[in-house]
């Protein structure tokens, strides 16, 4: 086994690979606008898991996929040829969920906007149920003493 640092290293160093390779190299029609967004491997360097985007819609993402999965051999090679490691570690390819999540997030912060709007156009020119001060005030005019004093409050000494 590695450590985690040289794993993160080779990592880092797939990542920036697989993106200038896709970049320069790969002229697959079907590879749209794709993003390398992350890449992690295993800690003992034999397998990398690239992580990505593409954007587009279902199509655009489908058909990327099918060109990254084409074009596996040789960004691997180009991997190998890069890094210099002994054993290229083998690559698999997963779309990023980050998009998805930020739009679900979007959205659910826009509804949350629009009820705060709704609250807000509700409570504008409204009054308050009972008085504007809802606190009792204690009253000048009550005697103090009807009550029990605090001097034979407490338990019974025997």
């Amino acid at each position: 086994m590695t450590d985690n640092a040289r794993a993160r290293k080779l990592a880092d160093r797939i990542q920036v690979v697989v993106a200038e390779t896709l970049d320069r190299r790969i002229k697959d029609p079907r590879l749209g606008f794709v993003t390398i967004t992350d890449a992690r491997v295993t800690g003992d360097l034999r397998e990398a898991t690239v992580f990505y985007t593409v954007y587009g819609d279902d199509e655009e993402r489908a058909a990327s996929a099918a060109a990254l999965e084409s074009a596996k051999g040789v960004l691997r090679s180009e991997v190998g040829r890069q890094t210099g490691v002994r054993f290229t570690p083998s690559l698999a390819f997963v779309p990023d969920a980050l998009p998805d999540n930020a739009r679900t997030i979007e959205d659910l912060l826009d509804k949350a906007r629009a009820k705060d709007a709704e609250v807000r156009e509700v409570s504008t020119g409204a009054k308050y149920a009972g008085e504007a001060d809802p606190y009792r005030k204690p009253e000048d005019d009550e005697d103090e003493t009807d009550g029990p004093s605090e001097k034979n409050e407490g338990p019974a000494s025997a």
